[in-house]
């Protein structure tokens, strides 16, 4: 059959299943203009008078993701692609708003779709692998990674994947090897040097923590990079490097709790309960939902035989979760030393 009648037809069979996709919603010019968001509010009432325009909705549809609210992404996104079903950009944005929304099958099959359109776009078949990886159906992400490689041998992220893919797998020796073509490829690549460190830590190699240094010298503010050197520390037993290394992934992020709080859980275990006690304060003073935070705060206090103060966190992480068993338990050891 001719290519040209072929491609005519996947256009209009992409055309057709969006169409079905999106039978059920609103006609454009029923569109609301009343959300209290300024921006979402001027688009709508540009689509009341230019309801054909496909990139309004797709931009109505980033608005909508930005706040959250996935099922309007989800409609507008799908009125894009049926105003213009060949736009791969659509199909991009649409598949992000399907995984964030843990519907990651529906994520792959527009990025399927998005494929037919364009079978040698790298980028796609990069998306394809990442979902198909997230679904566990490795042979299939291996294909699509293969497919970027013959397209552009030298693709840092396409092996950084192939990594990822041989770990799952249990293939250790590729994924190392895998992760070190990432890593000469693009040698400012964070994650392949942390992936390796973690690799070659697991195999008890001393030269491990070589790559969790480059990782972080290549951003020193990189709190991912400064984590997983923290996690190196701690599981190689450099307790007090561990704990300054977590505190410097949250110093360079002060919304990322998660370093202060690994911090005081090894002040913890070291006995060091005030350092400890000042870890979680920062904990729950950044993150006042972090319900381990006011669990552990409230054990420090407990510890340090300050009651009141325990009892006062254990009713917090409570309040958050009713039924946090270390907090109930916390709370049935203060009740039963001290007068109702």
């Amino acid at each position: 059959m001719n290519p040209t009648l072929l491609r005519s037809l996947a256009f209009l069979l992409l055309a057709l299943a969006y169409l079905g996709c999106t039978s059920n919603d609103k006609p454009a010019a029923e569109v609301s203009t009343g959300t209290g968001d300024p921006g979402i509010d001027r688009i709508s009432a540009a689509l009341l008078t230019d309801s054909l325009n496909a990139d309004l909705y797709a931009q109505r549809a980033t608005m909508w993701y930005d706040k959250e609210n996935y099922d309007a992404a989800i409609m507008d996104m799908q009125r894009a692609l049926q105003l213009d079903s060949t736009n791969i950009d659509y199909h991009y944005n649409l598949s992000d708003v399907y995984l964030d929304y843990y519907r990651s099958r529906l994520a792959l099959r527009t990025l399927e779709r998005a494929a037919l359109l364009d079978p040698n776009r790298v980028e796609t078949q990069l998306r394809l692998a990442e979902t198909q990886l997230v679904l566990k159906q490795y042979d299939d992400a291996l294909r699509s990674l293969n497919e970027v490689t013959r397209l552009d041998p030298r693709n840092p992220d396409a092996y950084l994947l192939l990594s990822q893919t041989f770990l799952e797998t249990g293939d250790t020796a590729r994924a190392i090897k895998s992760a070190e073509e990432a890593t000469e490829i693009d040698p400012d690549m964070a994650d392949a040097f942390i992936i390796l460190g973690q690799l070659l830590f697991a195999k008890g190699l001393p030269r491990a923590g070589d790559y969790f240094d480059a990782a972080v010298a290549i951003d020193p503010t990189n709190v991912y990079a400064l984590h997983a050197k923290a996690d190196f520390l701690r599981d190689s037993e450099r307790l007090p490097e561990a704990i300054a290394t977590y505190r410097s992934a949250s110093l360079a992020d002060r919304q990322y709790v998660a370093g202060y709080f690994n911090a005081g859980l090894l002040l913890m275990e070291m006995d060091s309960l005030e350092a400890a006690l000042r870890e979680f304060d920062l904990v729950v003073k950044n993150d006042p939902l972090h319900i381990r935070g006011f669990f552990f705060r409230g054990y420090a206090y407990e510890k340090l035989g300050q009651l009141a103060q325990a009892k006062e966190n254990y009713e917090v992480a409570l309040r958050f979760a009713p039924d946090y068993e270390l907090a109930l338990e916390g709370l049935e050891r203060i009740t039963s030393v001290t007068p109702q």
